[in-house]
């Protein structure tokens, strides 16, 4: 047990990032034969935050030599399948999943992880007052204070510890865990440090309702529907890790009162305020009331036992369809419970799901984290190849090996066929798609596919480059996106929206906002938007009328989506800027620009009434929280960048502005060609912030791209 204040470490010099069939986790090395063997590479070491010895480059006198600077660095971090790797970090209710998975399973955990856990959310605890947040730039909450002090403990942190006396200490004045949100309770009910009978019903019966009613699961927006797919099956089972004494030990720790005396059933709608960011509507609380009834009182065992193994049923099917990756970093560690629990040790499942979980798990400088995908490897290497192609760089020779390993990686990563049954598990399309890390996860994204379908068509198009996927397989991604418009003429994530923004009413997260439903995205529309028109310009005749009508119809929503102030709101970047780079970029498509459209100047004027006095723009991620724009206390260089593009796919008329925020970019460029990490870049869900630390470098490429393009040697 740790109980110094200094915390052991590993030795960073071991560790190693590994890449097969796009899928990233990483080793220890522990003999020096392994060392041998496996050199670290450069990627490696900046991930870990160590001395990569890359030179020093020549200064840049201009714009396209600062982002053929940039280029150089970023080509030296290209894993040797082709893709990009970083973190995605950021939220910290992640880690606590994949602790607690492997504490119920009884699954051993490494000795590294467990040195290197610690050390990360000792490194993210809040300095003031010791407790943690949903995310890391957040205020302390119950949520993240309660599990991530549980996580340290199962780890091996002594209570007494000044780390776990802090972040106890500040869970205390908090309220104690009796004030944590629907999916805290639910993670301590699993380890018994809470009482089923005061969660909030998760009836599986749920899942049996006809598909024809207006609020079934299947309806739900697909992380919501896969996290309460097998949290309804734990509900049902009202399983509780066997009582040991570390459970009695925290069961006095987390609590401000004697847990014997507790009365759960009166604490199903206790949360604290700072946890609440979505309060529940008068109709949840009703309905809750309701299946509460039902499911103590009225619910026959026959119809528990047969929705159980329905639900069971689909938690197989999307442990199968992912190849056990899943959705994501919270249904992973969910269904790995879930088939443990039913199946046993031995079973091939959970196998599979031990070895999976690895892929979320990320080292740097400060610990090990837990990622909030298993990557983000597709969507930043579509990003970064759009960048170059922006510097009209993908002719100079030293660039043409790192684009075809791009273009060798996203071949690779298409998806090649739907899902078995896919009606039957809820299934989007998927059969030409790109999902947002790998093939294997199988996941439809629309701007994920749009994306990578422009990066493959714009690197084909490239003199000299190998056309590695074929004219059929760029048709299947133009189906897949012409079946995901909305009504509304906008495209959402996952899939098309499913039932209204009404079903809000029923989030029972509490701490996420506009979790239940999808909804059209300017971000989204935009992507699909643009890779349609560079499809048509190559393959003019393949669906030409449904696409030309997908295209006038998407750029009718983002003009319906622009608010009376000229801005966009942005669902997966922060926030204004992010979305306001994407909707001018789809309205210059159609020829709406400053000097001819109302709506580009209204959103030219917005951007630059956000310019600060340095020629940067910063906008806090509370921008996002509470859908206003808020000033950064500094400028941040991917925010500047995004403004910059904006301005410029606009083509504002006057460089002055949009030069000062390019001279911003370029002062805060090392002497390596790299940019430094800055505030946290991106969001989901209104609440939770999450990390891009490429976008710092890729965005700021292209940025400086654009702007030699448009205005070096022309004056």
């Amino acid at each position: 047990m740790a109980t110094a204040t200094a915390l052991p470490k590993t030795d960073y010099s071991r560790w190693r990032l590994k890449t097969h069939e796009g899928r990233q986790t990483w080793h220890y090395l522990e003999t020096d034969e392994q060392l041998a063997a496996w050199p670290q590479a450069t990627y490696d070491k900046y991930h870990l935050g160590l001395d990569t010895n890359l030179p020093k480059l020549p200064e840049a006198s201009t714009a396209l030599e600062a982002a053929r600077n940039g280029l150089r660095f970023f080509s030296k971090l290209q894993l040797p399948e082709g893709q990009w790797a970083c973190e995605y970090g950021g939220p910290m209710f992640l880690l606590p999943g994949l602790i607690i998975s492997y504490y119920v399973t009884n699954t051993p955990i490494p000795e590294p992880w467990r040195i290197e856990i610690t050390n990360y959310l000792c490194a993210r605890a809040n300095p003031v007052d010791g407790g943690w947040g949903l995310h890391i730039e957040g205020e302390s909450s119950v949520f993240g204070t309660s599990l991530n002090y549980v996580v340290l403990r199962i780890l091996g942190m002594d209570p007494d510890h000044p780390v776990a006396q802090k972040a106890r200490n500040r869970l205390h004045e908090l309220g104690g865990a009796l004030g944590s949100p629907h999916w805290g309770k639910f993670w301590l009910a699993l380890i018994g440090c809470y009482s089923w009978e005061g969660m909030n019903p998760v009836p599986p019966e749920m899942w049996c309702l006809p598909n024809w009613v207006p609020f079934h699961p299947w309806r739900w927006w697909v992380h919501t529907r896969q996290v309460y797919l097998p949290m309804s099956y734990m509900y049902s089972l009202k399983y509780s890790h066997p009582e040991n004494d570390l459970t009695r030990s925290l069961r006095e720790e987390l609590y401000t009162q004697d847990y014997a005396s507790i009365q759960f059933s009166q604490h199903r709608n206790t949360v604290a305020p700072l946890d609440i960011y979505h309060p529940h509507s008068p109709i949840l609380d009703v309905a809750n009331e309701v299946l509460t009834m039902w499911g103590n009182w009225a619910c026959p065992k026959f119809v528990q036992s047969y929705a159980r193994r329905h639900v069971y049923d689909l938690i197989c099917r999307e442990d199968e369809n992912t190849l056990y990756c899943c959705l994501g970093p919270v249904n992973n560690p969910l269904n790995f419970i879930a088939r443990y629990l039913t199946e046993g040790e031995g079973s091939h499942a959970v196998k599979m799901h031990r070895e999976t979980l690895k892929e979320f798990l990320w080292m740097k400088h400060e610990g090990m984290l837990m990622n909030g995908t298993d990557g983000v490897q597709t969507w930043d290497t579509s990003f970064l190849v759009q960048a170059v192609v922006e510097c009209e760089l993908t002719q100079e020779a030293e660039f043409k090996e790192m684009l075809i390993k791009a273009l060798e990686f996203l071949e690779n990563q298409q998806i090649r066929e739907n899902c078995p049954e896919m009606d039957k598990c809820y299934r989007q399309q998927r059969k030409g798609a790109w999902a947002f890390s790998k093939k294997s996860q199988g996941y439809t994204v629309s701007d994920c596919t749009a994306e990578g379908l422009k990066a493959v068509l714009m690197l084909q198009t490239t003199p000299d480059m190998p056309k590695l996927v074929s004219d059929r397989r760029c048709m299947d991604a133009v189906d897949v996106m012409l079946t995901m418009q909305n009504a509304d003429g906008g495209f959402a994530s996952y899939e098309p929206i499913r039932a209204g923004s009404w079903l809000e009413h029923l989030n029972a997260a509490e701490v996420f906002g506009k979790i239940m439903v999808e909804y059209s995205y300017p971000e989204c529309t935009t992507a699909v938007v643009t890779a349609l028109a560079l499809f048509r310009e190559h393959f003019p005749s393949y669906r030409s009328h449904e696409i030309e009508s997908t295209i006038r119809r998407a750029i009718g929503f983002i003009k319906s989506a622009q608010r009376a102030d000229g801005s966009w709101y942005g669902a997966w970047g922060i926030c204004f800027n992010y979305a306001n780079m994407f909707a001018l970029e789809s309205l210059a498509l159609i020829g709406e620009v400053w000097e001819n459209s109302s709506v580009a100047r209204k959103a030219c004027e917005f951007i630059l009434s956000k310019q600060m006095d340095d020629g940067g723009w910063g906008e806090s991620y509370l921008s996002s929280v509470k859908g206003e724009y808020i000033h950064h206390k500094h400028s941040q260089v991917v925010n500047t960048a995004w403004a910059c593009i904006a301005l410029m796919n606009a083509k504002y008329p006057h460089k002055e502005p949009i030069e000062r925020g390019i001279n911003l970019l370029r002062s805060r460029q090392q002497q390596n060609g790299e940019w430094l990490q800055e505030a946290i870049e991106g969001v989901f869900n209104k609440s939770c912030m999450i990390s891009y630390p490429n976008y710092k470098n890729v965005f700021s490429i292209k940025a400086l791209g654009m702007f030699a393009r448009h205005y070096e040697g022309k004056e």
